[in-house]
């Protein structure tokens, strides 16, 4: 495991967060641990730590790095992404799995300071949808009920200098989460960018919403504009592009692994990998 890269992306990280503090915090460690670990003092450091280091702070700990390159879609959502956190603007994205939305966010975060990327997962509750908010953005949640971390998280937002917040794969909230979109909208309308990110699937659900008129559906709809951005499927030069960017080059191998595709940049990884080893074996 190669430590040194490691601790590069933490001081990034750290850098991004705006302090140790906040950054151990979104980390899941003390700051104590932090320091010591930036400080050499790493002899007392887990393997497993650094593994989970490595993973929060996007280091690839010594392994061979999947470089994403500039596609259609990677400049469609920093297009979007910048945009929603200069103007503090709430707005929708919706596009196939694999295309790329989940990678380009976290760089973006990984480049821009005070942005929050939340997976979400069904089984998240409000206390817990809250939890990780407040820790992305390097805030302590302990002992807080659901309203105080509302109210600390929206204190603290707008404090912030152009914060946003980046819901991936929101089409797994439950309503009574979702609903929590309208409060972040509705206490920091022009301060905070708010970007909802998923699957049609997402599309779909809040367009029946409104149709069937389910209770806070329009106002979801509202504020985002009443409109979903849609990313554009990938283009054989999108894939082409990725190719290159990983080492391989060929154009036979690379129209292969277009026509397989079906845009899915999931599959053009582990397609680029399996050809890149068989080359070298």
């Amino acid at each position: 495991m190669e430590k040194t890269t490691i601790i590069d992306a933490l001081k990034n990280f750290i850098k991004v967060k705006g302090s140790q503090n906040k950054a151990a915090t979104a980390l899941g460690i003390s700051a104590a641990t932090l320091s010591n670990i930036l400080n050499g003092k790493t002899e007392n450091i887990a393997d497993e730590m650094w593994r989970v280091l490595a993973a929060k702070t996007g280091a690839n700990g010594g392994k061979k790095q999947w470089l994403t390159a500039e596609t259609s879609t990677y400049k469609q959502l920093m297009f979007v992404f910048e945009n929603a956190q200069n103007d503090s603007l709430a707005c929708a994205v919706c596009g196939e799995a694999g295309c790329g939305k989940t990678t380009t966010a976290m760089e973006y975060a990984n480049s821009h300071k005070n942005v929050a990327v939340l997976t979400c997962a069904e089984y998240w509750n409000r206390k817990q949808f809250l939890v990780n908010l407040l820790t992305a953005f390097g805030i302590g949640s302990d002992g807080l009920s659901v309203s105080e971390m509302m109210d600390t998280a929206t204190s603290a937002l707008k404090r912030t200098e152009t914060p946003l917040i980046i819901l991936d794969e929101a089409d797994k909230l439950s309503d009574s989460v979702l609903y929590f979109f309208i409060t972040l909208y509705n206490q920091l309308e022009d301060v905070c960018g708010l970007v909802l990110m998923a699957t049609d699937y997402l599309k779909k659900r809040i367009e029946k919403g409104v149709k069937n008129c389910k209770k806070g559906y329009k106002e979801i709809y509202s504020r985002i504009g009443r409109k979903f951005i849609c990313i554009t499927a990938a283009t054989l030069d999108d894939i082409a592009a990725a190719c290159t960017a990983n080492d391989l080059t060929n154009e036979k191998d690379i129209n292969r692994i277009y026509a397989d595709s079906y845009g899915d940049f999931r599959r053009v990884k582990r397609a680029v990998w399996a050809t890149l080893k068989q080359k070298a074996a």
